[in-house]
C-alpha cells in the first residue's frame, strides 16, 4: 500500500468515527493543486543536466499551504502528496493557522558540489515561483535539506519579486531570518507531549527504559532531552544497524562516538565512554532486533513503514512515540491497538516542527526576533493542548489515538471549511 493510500485509509477511519460530512471528506482525500516541474541545471563540467521536482499544495482552508522539501533520489508523486496530507492535518491537530503542502526534487544531493546544489535549488525556486509566496505557500527543510538551502531559496526568491521576502521558506539560518530553537523543535515538542502522557501514566522517569530507532537530528536530540530528566536510554540506532545497553548509556557520549566511527552500531564495546554504571555492558544490534528490544517507550526518528504487519506482533515496548513521519503502517496500527501498545501518533508527536516554523513565519512578518526560551515557552502549550484534545476525543470515541488525532484535524477544518461557505 503506498503512502497515500495509507493517508486516504485514516481519512475514511477517522471520517467514519465522528460522522464526518460526506462532502469534507472528499475535499480531503483531493488535493488542490500538484505541480510537476523539469530544472535543468548547468554542471560543473559544462553539461546540461534535468532533474524533476514536485510541489504538492493539499489544502489551504486553515492558512497557508505549508511543508518541506525533500532532496532524494527515491521522492516520487506518491510520497509527495501523501506528505502534503499529513502536513494539513498536523498542522490542524495542533490549531495553528496553516495548511498543507509538500515538495521535493528527485535528485541524490551528495552526488553534487556545492555550486551545483545551489543552481539545483535556485533552478526550482525559478520553477515554482509562482505558486509559492509568503502568505501562500512556506516551505521548509526535509530530508537532505539545509538551513543553507533555505537561505538560496529566499535568497532567489527575493530576487524574482525584487524585494525582501525571507518569509517565503523557514528553516533558514538565523543569520537570514531563522528562528531560534528550531534545529531541537521536533524533538522538544514529542518530549513535551510523552511528559504529558506519562504524568498521565504515572510513569517514573528514571524507572522507565526508551529505545530510539533513528539516532539522529531528531532521535539524537530527544535522547539527550530525555536522559535530561532521568529516563533511561538503553537502545539506539542509526540506518547502520544499533547497540542495545543493559544499564543504559549516555546520549552525548554515544552522538561523539557516532561521529567518530560513523555509526552507533560500531559504539558497543566502548562502555566506558557511554555508561558509567557498573556491570553495564552493551551488545550490537541490527535496526529489525532494535525495534524487538523490551522497554517501556519505543521512540521511531527513522523512516516510513517500519513497524508494519510483518513485525508488529513482535514488538515488546509497551509505548510508541512517532517522532519520524508514517513509521507505521495502518495494519501495524490495529494489531498494535489490540495488544494494547499505546502509540503516540506522527502528526502530534513531531508537530513541534512546524509549529515553531510558524513561529519563524511570524517573526519574519514582525521583523522582531525571539530568544530561544520565549519560543519554547509559546512551544509548551500548543502542544499540551493538542495532547488534550487528542486524548479527549479517544476518550469520547473509544478509539486510538491516531484516530483521535485524525478527528480532531478533520473538525477544525471542517469548521474552516464552513466558515469559508466553501460547502
Amino acid at each position: 500500500m503506498s503512502l497515500f493510500e495509507n493517508t486516504l485509509k485514516q481519512i475514511e477511519k477517522a471520517a467514519t468515527i465522528m460522522n464526518l460530512d460526506p462532502n469534507v471528506k472528499a475535499l480531503m482525500q483531493h488535493p488542490q493543486r500538484i505541480v510537476e516541474v523539469s530544472i535543468p541545471v548547468k554542471m560543473d563540467d559544462g553539461s546540461l543536466r534535468f532533474f524533476k521536482g514536485f510541489r504538492v499544495q493539499h489544502s489551504n482552508y486553515a492558512g497557508p499551504y505549508k511543508g518541506g522539501i525533500r532532496y532524494h533520489q527515491d521522492v516520487d508523486m506518491g510520497e509527495v502528496t501523501a506528505l502534503s496530507a499529513w502536513m494539513s492535518i498536523k498542522c490542524s491537530v495542533v490549531g495553528i493557522p496553516l495548511g498543507g503542502g509538500k515538495g521535493g526534487i528527485v535528485v541524490n544531493p551528495k552526488e553534487l558540489s556545492v555550486g551545483e546544489l545551489e543552481r539545483l535549488t535556485r533552478g526550482y525556486v525559478r520553477a515554482i515561483q509562482y505558486v509559492v509566496g509568503p502568505t501562500k505557500d512556506v516551505p521548509a527543510p526535509d530530508v537532505n535539506t539545509t538551513p543553507q538551502i533555505m537561505d538560496w531559496f529566499a535568497d532567489e526568491y527575493s530576487k524574482l519579486e525584487g524585494k525582501d521576502l525571507k518569509g517565503v521558506v523557514t528553516g533558514k539560518t538565523l543569520e537570514h531570518g531563522g528562528s531560534k530553537g528550531r534545529g531541537i523543535a521536533t524533538a522538544q515538542g514529542g518530549v513535551y507531549v510523552l511528559n504529558e502522557v506519562a504524568t498521565s501514566q504515572g510513569m517514573v522517569p528514571a524507572n522507565t527504559k526508551v529505545v530510539i530507532q533513528g539516532f539522529g537530528n531528531a532521535g539524537g536530540v530527544m535522547a539527550q532531552l530525555l536522559a535530561a530528566k532521568g529516563y533511561q536510554i538503553v537502545g539506539a540506532s542509526d540506518s547502520q544497524g544499533g547497540i542495545v545497553c543493559t544499564h543504559g548509556f549516555n546520549p552525548d557520549a554515544l552522538l561523539q562516538c557516532k561521529v567518530e566511527k560513523s555509526t552507533v552500531k560500531n559504539c558497543h564495546l566502548d562502555m566506558e565512554k557511554l555508561s558509567t554504571m557498573e556491570g553495564s555492558s552493551c551488545k550490537m544490534v541490527t535496526n529489525e532486533e532494535l525495534l524487538e528490544t523490551e522497554c517501556d517507550i519505543l521512540i521511531l526518528a527513522a523512516l516510513e513503514n517500519q513497524v508494519h504487519e510483518g513485525n508488529a506482533d513482535k514488538i515488546k515496548a509497551k509505548m510508541i512515540i512517532e517522532l519520524a513521519n508514517g513509521p507505521t503502517t495502518p495494519e501495524a496500527d490495529e494489531m498494535l491497538a489490540k495488544r494494547g501498545i499505546m502509540v503516540i501518533p506522527d502528526i502530534l508527536a513531531n508537530a513541534g516542527g512546524v509549529t515553531v516554523s510558524w513561529f519563524e513565519m511570524l517573526q519574519n512578518a514582525d521583523g522582531k526576533y525571539w530568544e530561544e526560551n520565549e519560543v519554547f515557552e509559546k512551544l509548551l502549550p500548543i502542544m499540551v493542548d493538542g495532547w488534550k484534545a487528542v486524548k479527549a476525543n479517544a476518550d469520547k470515541y473509544s478509539c486510538t489515538l491516531r484516530e483521535a488525532a485524525y478527528v480532531t484535524a478533520l473538525a477544525r477544518i471542517e469548521g474552516k471549511i464552513r466558515e469559508q461557505g466553501i460547502l
